[in-house]
């Protein structure tokens, strides 16, 4: 490894096509290819649709806000950067610390999950074995270099793309009768998508599958964690937002349109993935086994790039201060390696917590990771909102900013409130209500701590805020 006095600053190696592909992957994963058919099941056919729409809606506010700040600051750490700058070092700290430990402990669960998988075809293979060898590959990837993780994210997300849409044009095929299905049962048509009901189990039953359909979303800010190592951010970025989102609202809804056109609402989700269900309602050969190697890539997909968030993430933090400064080292190959180590030490701890602690500590792990998400986004449309509100104050025009997000102040409020709203559905419902208690209590925990440590630190000591560039 080298000083940090040689080399403290990330490489741009990230071309356009990464940051297209990353954005894009990072919301197609398992959300898509094992929860759909729960969300069909709980919430109808026109329910998981709707759900999906508005869990696309609110991706696309918090992707434009935060593809304005990306572009005037192109930074490492992207939002928690932002924060810091925009709304204050205590939520800064915040947003960092629980964005950090939400991705370390999710890539943790993605090592169990890529073993589990691997048993369809080596069933003589204990699990651990499987799992320890995807910590080495995936570790060898983020460590090499940003390009080799850039590449590698780059055909894990194309792999998912395809099965996608090799799955929507299959679909269609049996929903209108050119293929058929091998019970010998006529072409479902529109039959299952409106036969019944749109809402059989009521519009309750959409707002409780509300949270599950925007955890399948999240992952897009991914984005601007890259801006730092992205080449041409103030070009790759505005072409990634304008890309991503559209896309991937086709992928989603016509995905789901397709299924619930095809699976029976009350019988979707209920035993296996709903893609492998229609890819057996049609006798494909080897559609578990295809679809099997599909979850893999997502999974992969997903370890990957929460291990690059985290390690940019926990980086971006020891520069300002707000981490151990050792953190903030480089590698020759310009990668935080120290990060990176403890980030995938965590992630370790992480998936142990499942097995010795799985009721106490692994439950608050999980509760905390899944409300991070959320509230990330809440801090990406508020920073937008004061860093728009400053630039205006100081005399600047929309017309200055290289990409700026359309119906301001419109669109970080009402990104805002929708996240909001999704936590009072929380809080309604009694089995998720405990996520919310642990979730924003660790979140007390980080401004308590960040003030302790505040009053600790010498006078005149303050971050270093990245400035606008």
């Amino acid at each position: 490894m080298s000083d940090s006095k040689d080399r403290i600053q990330l490489t741009r190696a990230l071309k356009s096509r990464h940051i297209f592909m990353l954005s894009l992957g990072g919301v197609i994963g398992t959300g898509l290819f094992m929860g759909a058919g729960v969300t069909i099941n709980q919430g109808g056919p026109a329910g998981a649709v709707l759900a999906y729409l508005v869990a696309g809606l609110l991706m696309y506010l918090v992707m434009v806000c935060l593809g304005e700040l990306s572009v005037q600051m192109p930074v490492s750490g992207s939002f928690q950067a932002h924060a810091t700058r925009f709304i204050g070092p205590a939520t800064g700290f915040m947003i960092g610390w629980v964005y950090w430990m939400s991705w370390a402990s999710t890539v943790g669960l993605e090592f169990t999950a890529a073993g589990m998988l691997m048993t369809r075809w080596f069933p003589e293979v204990p699990i651990w074995i499987w799992s320890g060898f995807f910590v080495v590959v995936l570790f060898s990837l983020n460590a090499l270099a940003t390009r080799a993780f850039g590449e590698a994210e780059y055909w894990f997300s194309g792999i998912k793309v395809a099965a996608i849409l090799g799955f929507i044009v299959v679909g269609l095929l049996v929903i209108f009768g050119d293929i058929h299905l091998k019970s010998g049962e006529p072409a479902p048509l529109m039959h299952n998508l409106i036969g019944d009901s749109l809402f059989p189990n009521g519009l309750s039953a959409v707002f409780a599958v509300m949270m599950t359909v925007v955890y399948a979303f999240q992952g897009c800010e991914i984005m601007g964690v890259a801006a730092g190592e992205t080449d041409q951010p103030e070009k790759s970025i505005p072409r990634a937002v304008r890309n991503v989102v559209f896309r991937v609202l086709i992928f989603y809804v016509l995905a789901i349109l397709v299924l619930a056109a095809i699976v029976p609402w009350q019988k979707a989700g209920l035993m296996e993935s709903p893609f492998v269900q229609v890819f057996d309602m049609v006798g494909i050969p080897y559609a578990a086994d295809l679809m099997n190697f599909v979850i893999l890539t997502a999974i992969l997909s997903v370890g990957n790039s929460g291990l690059y968030a985290s390690t940019r993430i926990l980086w971006a933090m020891s520069k300002t201060g707000m981490a151990p400064k050792a953190l903030s080292k480089l590698s020759a190959r310009g990668v935080p390696l120290y990060a990176l180590l403890i980030s995938l030490a965590f992630a370790l701890l992480s998936l142990l917590t499942s097995v010795v602690a799985a009721d106490t500590l692994f439950m608050v792990l999980m509760a905390v990771s899944g409300m991070a998400g959320t509230v990330t986004w809440i801090v990406i449309a508020y920073a937008q909102y004061r860093f728009r509100r400053e630039h205006m104050a100081k005399g600047g025009t929309v017309a200055d900013l290289k990409y700026a997000a359309p119906l301001f102040p419109l669109i970080p409020l009402a990104c805002i409130a929708i996240c909001c709203a999704l936590f009072v559905f929380l809080a309604l419902d009694p089995t998720q209500r405990p996520s919310l208690y642990w979730g924003f209590g660790f979140m007390a925990a980080c401004y308590l701590a960040y003030y302790v440590l505040q009053r600790k630190r010498p006078q005149g000591v303050s971050e270093a805020v990245p400035s606008i560039g």
